[in-house]
């Protein structure tokens, strides 16, 4: 990810989710912590939103989807 310009914020955060982020993340610091749970929240975002453009052309797309084991209908 591009560097970009870094600023001081202050926030009051709940320090055991800040330590539980940081061991699941494996990151050594609580500000590194914090980037990459930013990191994670838009990336999945994107992944979200590439999802749903896809579904959309697929159901625009007019395809027929057959039940063969007749789930659907329940």
């Amino acid at each position: 990810m591009a560097t970009a310009k870094r600023t001081h914020k202050h926030f009051q955060l709940n320090a055991i989710k800040i330590k539980r982020a940081q061991k699941a993340l494996g990151a050594a610091t609580e500000t590194e912590t914090i980037e990459r749970a930013l990191d994670l929240a838009i990336s999945e975002h994107e992944r979200n939103r590439l999802t749903w453009e896809a579904t959309e052309r697929f159901l625009k797309s007019g395809i027929k989807i057959k039940d063969v084991y007749g789930t659907l209908d329940r």
